[in-house]
C-alpha cells in the first residue's frame, strides 16, 4: 500500500492517540484487568486500522461515483461488449 503526503500525516495523527490508548491498554493487562486492557487494545488497533483498509476516502467515493454513473459510463470490464466469438442469447 503506498501512502501519499496527507495519508501519512493521517497515520501519523491517529498514531498520536492511539499508542497512548495502546500504552495504557497493556498496563492494565499487567495489573490484571484483562477485560479492560484487551478492549482498550481492540480500540487501539482499530484507530490504525479501520481508517487505512476500510474506510479509504478515495475507494468511497469511486464506489459512490460508480454507483451514480449510468452503467455504460462506468468503464468495468464485465459489462464490456461481448466478443464475436460469444454467443448472444437473447
Amino acid at each position: 500500500m503506498r501512502l501519499g503526503l496527507f495519508d501519512l500525516i493521517g497515520l501519523a495523527t491517529t498514531l498520536v492517540f492511539a499508542l497512548p490508548l495502546a500504552n495504557f491498554a497493556v498496563i492494565r493487562l499487567l495489573d490484571g484487568e484483562t477485560a479492560l486492557g484487551v478492549a482498550l487494545l481492540v480500540v487501539a488497533a482499530a484507530m490504525v486500522v479501520l481508517p487505512q483498509y476500510f474506510l479509504d476516502p478515495g475507494r468511497i467515493l469511486r464506489g459512490l461515483v460508480r454507483g451514480l454513473l449510468p452503467r455504460r459510463l462506468r468503464g468495468d470490464a464485465d459489462d464490456a461488449e461481448p466478443n464475436e466469438t460469444e454467443p448472444i442469447e437473447k
